[in-house]
């Protein structure tokens, strides 16, 4: 009789027909969706794509064909003889690379201290930091720009540099890792006889590399397409970064070749791609992490 009434009681109910086609219908729909979702993300790359392999004729051809019949290679070519491509990517590597770099340290160290560290006015100032973020670059350029005049570093890399290095949604994001993380391996650490800056950086350090993966994506991805402070502070066209050189593959009053313009983007696009995939799993974990955590 037992067996019988805990069989009944805790025996899992069987899902009706009706039940299994709603929940059948909920995931088509979720498909149908992503795939809709999918097709206007990566509709106009595709169109990037195909155009640079076309002549200049059949970029405007009705209607457009998607995949080019006679691909022409030779837009990729004259990308590098009409403009100094090479050094636009030298210049963005380095102006990227730096302030990446700059960024990581910079956030690591002052999220890591607004996480762990006791220090009076802590929590106002990191809200003061915060409050930065909600001050638009086109309002404090004027005085970037007279800032950067004075030192004598305008239409150099270092003018693109310099103002970028503090990062406050870099310290806001390394900050949460670190106030996430337990105190008992400080505690551990500080009875071996490790000082602060030892478990900061042997200790605390190694265990937000999601965190630092993440920061460093979005950072190369934010600088190397921006175009807003390069148009501002550079006039040399060796200076020029890469946003601002596929600009003038347009040529004079846009009469430039726009297949030649696209596969400059093409181009462009390359190491977002590689930084991405290298970064993908670090994104991955440091987003479950996150979704574990909350």
């Amino acid at each position: 009789m037992e067996a019988t009434q805990y069989h009944a009681t805790y025996a899992p109910r069987k899902h009706t027909w009706s039940e299994y086609l709603s929940h059948r219908a909920g995931d088509w729909l979720r498909l149908v969706l992503l795939f809709a979702a999918s097709i206007i993300i990566l509709a106009p790359v595709v169109w990037t794509l195909s155009t640079s392999l076309r002549t200049p004729a059949q970029s405007f051809s009705v209607p457009p064909q998607w995949i080019p019949l006679r691909p022409d290679w030779s837009n990729y070519f004259d990308v590098f003889q009409r403009v100094p491509f090479a050094t636009y990517v030298v210049n963005s590597f380095v102006v990227t690379g730096a302030i990446v770099l700059g960024q990581l340290v910079t956030a690591s160290l002052a999220g890591y201290a607004f996480a762990r560290l006791n220090f009076p006015f802590r929590n106002a100032l990191f809200w003061l930091v915060m409050a930065t973020v909600m001050v638009p670059l086109q309002a404090t350029i004027i005085p970037v720009f007279v800032l950067i005049s004075s030192l004598g570093l305008a239409d150099t890399l270092a003018s693109l540099i310099l103002p970028a290095l503090p990062t406050a949604f870099g310290t806001f994001l390394l900050r949460q890792y670190f106030m996430s993380m337990p105190n008992d391996y400080e505690e551990a650490a500080l009875i071996d006889g490790a000082n602060q800056w030892q478990v900061f950086y042997r200790v605390y350090l190694p265990m937000a590399t999601p965190g630092l993966a993440i920061l460093t994506v979005l950072s190369f991805n934010t600088h190397w397409n921006e175009f807003f402070r390069p148009l501002i502070f550079l006039s040399t066209n060796e200076n020029f970064t890469l946003p601002l050189g596929v600009v003038t593959l347009f040529g004079y009053l846009g009469t430039g070749s726009v297949s030649v313009v696209l596969a400059g983007v093409v181009l462009s696009l390359m190491p977002v791609l590689v930084v991405y995939t290298i970064g993908q799993r670090y994104l991955i974990e440091g987003i479950a992490m996150g979704g574990l955590k909350g």
